[in-house]
């Protein structure tokens, strides 16, 4: 009997086109601590690599962290976030062909009513959010997650998009897959330690297959 395979992924960059949400949130959220208009082209070009608190400080936003209290979920309830395109193909393959999917992820669960369509979250075995275990680059989330779903770490890969995706990947023992087409740059993932680089969305469902069969025949 072939034992099972998991296939674990970060949300927002990876899954979710979430940028424009994000950067619009950001926005917003300057608008109402400042008392006039922050629109998304006025943030730092590097504002998705940041910490919303730095951000908004480099925005001269006095109190970033009672700022987001009061205004981010509301903000980012505003604008629809979409998965990118071929991500429902793809983890519909996986599924189809008998491998456990996931998500580990630094958003909040209350949140993810607004960021994860239910189109995405049917096709998800389990969701790990920062409440259920400390963030990445830590590896809890991700030992979490294959406890959950009863899969080894050298029968798993993960998909991110950051250097603490990767950095969380090594450290469980899984292989770590860069997304370049998310927010950091492939060098960046590279640098961190990705295994490989996916290159587009639409990747996922055959690139993960082959990487999964690599680690069935090992």
């Amino acid at each position: 009997m072939t034992a099972r395979q998991a296939a674990l992924f970060d949300l927002d960059g990876v899954l979710l086109d979430s940028a424009t949400a994000v950067r619009s949130t950001l926005a917003a959220v300057a608008t109402c601590a400042l008392g006039h208009r922050v629109m998304p082209d006025d943030l730092p070009l590097n504002a998705l690599h940041r910490p919303r608190i730095e951000v908004l400080a480099l925005l001269d936003v006095a109190d970033p962290d009672d700022a987001c209290d009061r205004w981010w979920d509301g903000a980012l309830a505003a604008t629809p976030v979409a998965p990118f395109p071929g991500v429902l193909t793809g983890l519909l393959a996986l599924r189809a062909q008998g491998t456990t999917t996931g998500a580990v992820t630094l958003q909040d669960p209350d949140r993810l009513r607004w960021l994860l369509p239910s189109s995405v979250a049917e096709l998800l075995d389990v969701v790990v959010t920062r409440q259920d275990a400390p963030p990445k680059p830590a590896p809890d989330g991700l030992h979490l997650a294959l406890s959950r779903v009863d899969v080894p770490p050298e029968r798993a890969v993960f998909v991110g998009d950051s250097p603490s995706d990767m950095t969380a990947a090594r450290a469980v023992g899984v292989v770590a897959l860069g997304a370049v087409w998310g927010w950091h740059p492939p060098g960046a993932l590279r640098a961190a330690g990705a295994d490989h680089l996916l290159h587009t969305p639409t990747s996922i469902g055959p690139s993960l297959m082959r990487h999964l069969s690599l680690i069935n025949s090992a």
